[in-house]
């Protein structure tokens, strides 16, 4: 499809990134995430509508979206929902898969996504094998709510004599002076994942800066993340593959600890690994989606829907 306009959308938990294309140029802008407890359908319906309210129209529309169901990979539903825009085509996928494209292109690997969350994605020649991406509940090893957690876990620690000092306590009393009462506000709180893996950034630093306990956390989590990227490459067949590129893409990757002990637990499994760090577009990813071939072993993960004059 030649397109003219193009409208990608990357729809994570904790915010929505919006990319318009067309002859007169590129637009972006952005709005607030997803509910994944909540129908997702509805919500990405009316950040299309935002976009045509805001006097934009759009040939192809390619969306990545965080907790992405079988259930709800609905592109119909959205093509005929974008009609008023001027949609052809809807490519819907996963944000696993935008954030694989955006990193890697249809080239074989691995891509870990590390933000509040984590979501590791492995491509091989046939296959493609999701690791984790469970939640802060079930799973996110290694990210940034499992870090601040990870951080909160060893303030209280330090504090009943459990384990050793931390500068991390300092931060955490910044926040809560009374630290018996941090647990009961907390649960209380609605926004309390995000809050809670706010204190990432916090571990980061106290690492860089020579603490023990930050810097075990850090160690841990990098391993962690690292386990996820053995086992994706693993399933698809691409662990012993004469070329193994790995990436480490999402804000959690900016940290110079992390990055590195990420990269030192990959290579010490797979010497000859291609490592590169921080390397995210999530946003060319989704607009990518048209473009993947249908060889490519993602493609059978992509929902299509094109109308009659595509």
């Amino acid at each position: 499809m030649n397109a003219t306009s193009t409208l990608a959308i990357d729809a994570g938990q904790s915010g929505i990134k919006v990319r318009h294309t067309d002859a007169a140029g590129t637009g972006e802008w952005s709005a607030p995430g997803v509910r994944t407890d909540l129908p997702l359908l509805p919500q990405l319906v009316r950040v299309i509508e935002q976009a045509h309210e805001g006097g934009r129209t759009a040939d192809r529309i390619g969306l990545g979206v965080s907790g992405l169901t079988e259930e709800e990979s609905d592109a119909d539903y959205l093509l005929a929902a974008a009609t008023p825009i001027g949609a052809r085509s809807v490519h819907l996928a996963h944000d696993s898969i935008t954030a694989y494209l955006g990193a890697l292109g249809d080239e074989r690997g691995v891509v870990v996504a590390a933000g509040t969350g984590v979501v590791t994605l492995a491509a091989g020649a046939a296959d493609i094998a999701r690791v984790d991406g469970w939640g802060h509940i079930m799973g996110d090893a290694g990210s940034g709510y499992w870090l601040g957690r990870a951080c909160l876990d060893a303030v209280m620690r330090a504090y009943d004599g459990r384990g050793d000092a931390t500068a991390l306590s300092e931060v955490v009393r910044a926040d809560f002076p009374d630290l018996e009462a941090a647990y009961i506000e907390l649960q209380g709180d609605p926004e309390r994942v995000r809050r809670v893996a706010s204190y990432a950034r916090a571990v980061a630093d106290a690492a860089a800066a020579g603490d023990a306990v930050a810097a075990r956390i850090v160690a841990d989590g990098a391993r962690e993340l690292a386990a996820s990227a053995f086992a994706g490459l693993r399933r698809v067949g691409e662990v012993n593959a004469p070329e193994v590129r790995v990436r480490g893409v999402g804000g959690l990757f900016l940290g110079e600890v992390l990055g590195r002990e990420f990269a030192a637990a990959i290579r010490s499994e797979i010497p000859g690994a291609e490592v590169r760090l921080g390397e995210a577009h999530p946003l060319d990813g989704a607009a990518a989606l048209a473009d993947v071939a249908p060889t490519s072993a993602l493609a059978a993960h992509i929902a299509v829907a094109t109308s009659l004059l595509e």
